[in-house]
């Protein structure tokens, strides 16, 4: 479970996201990356039993820094409001896909996948689809993974209008080739994030992903 005291560091900072206010909380938010850092270092240890790939990654090469990027934004902010990991073999920087957890309250979710790869990849991940295509419809059809995930996340930002160049229009995986990035997500509340249950929770739903996951960087391997 995560400490109340770590979401309500994370809702005042969105309410003064400004240097001043985080420097004269320094302390508060050191005890909040902690706590966050245990927690992704007990999800590391529980689901490398599953998955053998993430079994020697350290939480600091998973968790993304609050500092953000805001050099081509217009947001101005200097810090993000949430902590995030991506948990993957070769750690957040890897081009491999992994589980993500997302931690901001009242929007908090859990899921995973390969986000925005480069051109290349991307190329060979729509041709495993393309290639192995029941295979992975009978991945993201699961009873477990729509009970889960629903399906992969498919809004706009993440797909193109018309199928990609060298896949023809009627193609059965169509609507599936057409995605710029193949991740699955599902809301966590903030009750649970500070529940007992919140471990198992995670890891039952990372698990669920699982098989996603081998097809996809099956494909990146090659």
């Amino acid at each position: 479970m995560l400490q109340p005291q770590t979401l309500k560091f994370l809702k005042d900072l969105k309410k003064n996201n400004h240097k001043e206010w985080f420097d004269a909380n320094r302390g508060r938010y050191e005890t909040a990356k902690k706590d966050f850092e245990s927690f992704i270092d007990a999800v590391i240890s529980k689901l490398s039993k599953s998955d053998k790939w993430i079994k020697d990654l350290k939480p600091k090469e998973c968790i993304f820094r609050i500092n953000r990027d805001v050099r081509f934004s217009k947001d101005k902010s200097p810090y993000k409001t949430n902590f995030g990991a991506l948990i993957n073999r070769g750690g957040k920087k890897s081009i491999f896909g992994g589980y993500y957890f997302h931690l901001e309250p009242g929007k908090s979710f859990i899921g995973g996948g390969v986000w925005q790869p480069m051109p290349p990849d991307l190329k060979k991940l729509r041709q495993e689809i393309d290639y192995c295509f029941d295979e992975f419809k009978k991945i993201t059809g699961s009873k477990k993974f729509k009970k889960v995930y629903g399906d992969l996340y498919s809004g706009e930002d993440y797909k193109l209008s018309n199928v990609p160049k060298g896949f023809e229009k009627e193609n059965p995986a169509a609507e599936f080739l057409k995605l710029k990035s193949f991740i699955a997500m599902t809301d966590i509340s903030d009750t649970d994030l500070t529940s007992k249950q919140l471990i198992p929770k995670a890891i039952d739903t990372f698990e669920t992903l699982q098989p996603l996951l081998v097809f996809l960087n099956r494909a990146l391997e090659t």
